[in-house]
């Protein structure tokens, strides 16, 4: 038998036990160089050097000293120290808990990574980056008419919502006027979108907590609206429906039988949702004093949306920023008293039930006329001039090949997404596409308060705050 080692290039076999203490050979010396020169390590053996300083975020230590910084974000502490320990545990009773990404109650690829004492959670670090898609940086590839397709994508539960504001903040810039049945228009689509991004979010709190009845009542009923979306638009989500300058299309024949219907149905969803939830003496428990955060706490790390009213905060860019003539509506905006899991569940509920209300006064007060602005700079001409005109021929080949041009300067334009505040910055010089553009979305400051609402709570508690938080982690790592 040969005496070479059983390495070979792009193969390495690991020994099943561990081999006796031998002088290094210069045969085994040339295996470890070819080893390092193709990147190869086994799982389960000592993190080569090499390695190391690539995989820090990996590594089981929450912090390289306990004297960093980032230890009272991890405690929960920046804001209000509610670290309260009568007899602290001593480091060697602590253990380090990994729970994600693949973990499917963290809602997405979200890692955190956790201190317990026994049952009780004494630090939070939450771990993103899993999902980075770099679509801010995509953005800046495309033409203005083309970003409506990109910016869909990051939240995909509420893809109207993200089209909206970047259409705001293109024109802004273009100075540009939507007819009013564009914006009535606008208007209708994105609350029955917050309609169904919150019934995804009732489903999934309600699965997370046991009741995994509510996961089919849920999407029943969400199913309503995505298949009028799909009627609307072609497609059940990511539309590129909202555009710079209106939206693409009028709405189809019917489209108010449709609307009428899932009022109706939906409505009576939500009665089942609170006959199964409100007197649960299970549910009760499990959400009630649960993930507490505070108003100070909200303010500070930017939360906004449902979880910052529920903590007491009445704040709305709906009613504080109005947008697409959406103040030309009545409706309210609801708010808590604890800030806890149940006052979230509360608010998002009747979010839906105020939500519904202004669908149903869309309805009933829906604008004639153009449902997108005249501009030839910005708006293609109809389709039937197409085969009448060789001048609108070449004119819709331009704007769908090298979009329009945008005066120079730059906006930030925010609209209130099922999350929260959903803004973005764009900044223009002047050609067809933004010199830079940046998304303000709510589910990165969230994720970045859960050390504030965890800490000192149990590791039962964990999977119903995450759920309560509605994070989506396209949303974070866009």
């Amino acid at each position: 038998m040969s005496d070479t080692p059983n390495v070979v290039t792009g193969d390495f076999e690991a020994p099943t036990t561990e081999p006796p203490s031998q002088p290094e050979t210069a045969d085994s010396a040339a295996a470890e160089a070819r080893r390092e020169i193709h990147d190869m390590w086994v799982a389960g053996t000592e993190e080569p050097a090499w390695m190391r300083s690539y995989t820090n975020e990996g590594a089981q230590e929450m912090l390289e000293a306990e004297s960093d910084p980032a230890l009272e974000i991890h405690r929960g502490t920046t804001v209000t120290d509610d670290f309260i320990v009568e007899e602290p545990a001593d480091d060697d009773e602590l253990q380090i808990l990994n729970m994600g990404p693949q973990h499917p109650s963290t809602h997405g690829v979200l890692r955190l990574h956790l201190e317990l004492d026994g049952e009780t959670i004494r630090r939070v670090k939450p771990i993103i980056g899993y999902l980075h898609t770099g679509m801010e940086k995509t953005a800046e590839t495309l033409t203005y008419m083309q970003g409506s397709t990109n910016v869909t994508r990051m939240d995909y539960l509420s893809p109207f919502h993200m089209e909206l504001a970047f259409s705001l903040a293109v024109e802004s810039l273009l100075g540009a006027e939507i007819p009013e049945r564009g914006q009535a228009i606008r208007v209708l689509l994105t609350e029955l979108n917050r309609v169904s991004s919150h019934l995804v979010w009732a489903a999934t709190q309600g699965t997370d907590l046991g009741a995994v009845s509510m996961m089919i009542y849920g999407f029943r009923d969400r199913e309503y609206i995505l298949q009028f979306f799909e009627k609307v638009t072609g497609l059940r989500m990511n539309h590129n429906f909202i555009r710079p300058g209106g939206v693409a299309a009028d709405l189809p024949d019917g489209w108010e039988e449709d609307v009428d219907e899932i009022i109706e149905k939906v409505s009576r969803g939500v009665s089942e949702y609170e006959e199964l939830f409100n007197g649960n003496p299970i549910f009760r428990d499990r959400t009630i004093g649960v993930g507490v955060i505070t108003p100070e706490e909200c303010k500070a790390l930017g939360v906004s949306g449902p979880i910052a009213r529920a903590s007491g905060i009445k704040w709305d860019l709906r009613k504080a920023f109005p947008y697409s003539g959406i103040d030309k509506y009545e409706f309210e905006v609801p708010t808590g008293k604890h800030g806890d899991v149940w006052d979230r569940y509360l608010v998002r509920i009747e979010e839906v039930k105020q939500s519904l209300g202004i669908v149903r006064q869309v309805l009933e007060t829906m604008p004639a006329g153009d449902y997108r602005t005249l501009d030839r700079k910005v708006t293609p001409p109809p389709r039937k001039r197409i085969d009448e005109s060789m001048e609108a021929l070449i004119h819709h080949f331009k704007l769908f090949t090298s979009g329009f041009k945008v005066p120079a300067g730059e906006t930030y334009q925010a609209v209130e997404s099922p999350r929260g505040e959903l803004g973005m910055y764009i900044v223009s010089d002047g050609r067809e596409r933004p010199w830079r553009m940046h998304a303000r979305t709510p589910s990165f400051n969230h994720v970045q308060a859960l050390p504030t609402m965890m800490t000192d709570s149990l590791v039962a508690d964990i999977v119903a705050t995450i759920a309560s938080c509605d994070p989506v982690l396209g949303d974070v790592d866009r």
